[in-house]
């Protein structure tokens, strides 16, 4: 067999889930990661070269012959990567620019949702604060405005009032808070304080592979409070939201978009993410992501059975057609372990300790993100620090394993949320109007 050499692009937790799964492969010979994380340094070798440094990634898998290349992060699809490692001759997985506007520009999205027909919260885009807020004179409240570019998941702000609205836009537009991201916004209906479900679908532009359902948790606090992140924990797969929900999601969701993109001539190949909303006239899209979920695949991949790199080298070869995914049964969580300032700014690097400890426990595994050895010694050094996974027959099983784990661990300033899938186990089933 002529293994293969793999490239991982990223340094988050994803990431680090992604490569522990691909080092699992007895198809892959030697696994990089760039940049990746005090993690995948364990089970790969770490590449000094930011995510989004084209160039660099490029020159680096030439002169190492990499087989195939998996983009991890929203930044260096947005900024063309698959479309400068293609035009290099090199096999990559992931979408190009044009087809991940589905996530670089909300904008776009929404636009797209609404010609095909993909149910969505109504809306309005707007390029200067003025007429945005002339418009909100025409709203009622709560209203959501987000910034229509990429925002690391925070640039969505749920406004209850009218002045909360105005603060937003100025955060958004004029003080730039995000970024260039919020040169547009979108300002959309609330569409109510309903769950929410993460759909995953692999696709190699004709077939699709969709995973089980997801449930992530962007609020900082327990209960849903505070102000969103990229997320604090996910399991999957929902109780509640079983292949009637997936099949619904493909049907309504994922067919016609990827349809309208083949016919935009952006055809997309790669991860395609829908996140969901439940509203008593059904599930409606919130948004669309170009890539795998952070914290999601960090649950996904302790339930995939099936090598994923088979899934990967179909994906990007247009026979994924020709193959299945099988996965565990019995349920995944992932608990996130933040730092202190996080999400509104950054911590200064302190020591971890306890990580040994909890992946002790036989149904753990502590997946990395914001770390790095300082002076032999493993810190804390990002906002996400850390995702704490464990399986279970149950889903109770898991969280209650989850949860020793995470107590196992210590950090100056460590937060995460305690919460983590207890809607799910408080036994309430949602609305379902699919």
């Amino acid at each position: 067999m002529n293994k293969k050499k793999i490239l991982v692009i990223g340094g988050g937790g994803r990431e680090h889930a992604l490569t522990w799964k691909l080092s699992q492969s007895q198809k892959v010979e030697q696994l990089f990661v760039a940049p990746g994380n005090a993690g995948t340094a364990g089970i790969a070798k770490n590449v000094d070269i930011k995510a989004t440094d084209i160039p660099a990634l490029v020159k680096f898998a030439l002169d190492n012959a990499i087989d195939l290349t998996v983009v991890g992060p929203d930044d260096p699809l947005a900024a063309g990567i698959v479309d400068e490692f293609q035009k290099a001759g090199l096999k990559v997985f992931g979408p190009t620019a044009a087809a991940a506007r589905i996530e670089a520009s909300k904008a776009f999205s929404k636009g797209l949702m609404e010609k095909h027909g993909v149910p969505t919260a109504a809306y309005r885009i707007f390029s200067n604060p003025e007429d945005a807020a002339v418009y909100l004179d025409t709203q009622t409240f709560p209203v959501v405005i987000k910034a229509s570019g990429l925002a690391l998941g925070k640039g969505v702000l749920i406004c209850k009032d009218k002045q909360e609205a105005l603060g937003a836009l100025k955060t958004i537009m004029v003080d730039k808070s995000f970024g260039d991201s919020g040169n547009e916004v979108v300002v959309e209906e609330y569409l109510g304080n309903n769950q929410e479900i993460s759909i995953h679908c692999i696709t190699d532009g004709e077939s699709t592979l969709l995973f089980p359902t997801a449930q992530d948790h962007k609020p900082i606090f327990d209960g849903d409070k505070g102000p969103n992140t990229g997320g604090m924990g996910t399991y999957a797969p929902i109780p509640w939201a079983g292949d009637e929900y997936v099949s619904w999601a493909e049907k309504n969701v994922v067919s016609p978009i990827l349809s309208g993109l083949k016919q935009g001539n952006s055809t997309f190949t790669g991860l395609l993410y829908p996140g969901l909303k439940l509203t008593e006239s059904g599930p409606k899209v919130l948004e669309f992501n170009a890539r795998f979920g952070d914290p999601e695949t960090q649950s996904y991949m302790r339930l995939l059975d099936t090598d994923i790199y088979d899934i990967f080298e179909a994906a990007v070869n247009g026979t994924l057609g020709q193959v299945q995914a099988k996965w565990q049964e019995g349920f995944a969580v992932c608990v996130i372990l933040a730092s202190k300032n996080y999400p509104n700014g950054s911590s200064a690097p302190v020591p971890i300790s306890g990580i040994e400890e909890a992946e002790k426990y036989p149904d753990v595994v502590v997946f990395h993100s914001g770390t790095k050895v300082i002076d032999g010694v493993l810190h804390a050094s990002g906002g996400r620090v850390l995702g704490v996974t464990a399986t279970g027959k149950t889903l109770q099983s898991a969280v209650d394993a989850a949860y020793e784990a995470v107590e196992k661990i210590t950090f100056d300033g460590m937060q995460y949320r305690k919460d983590i899938a207890a809607k799910a186990l408080s036994g309430k089933t949602p609305i379902s109007t699919i």
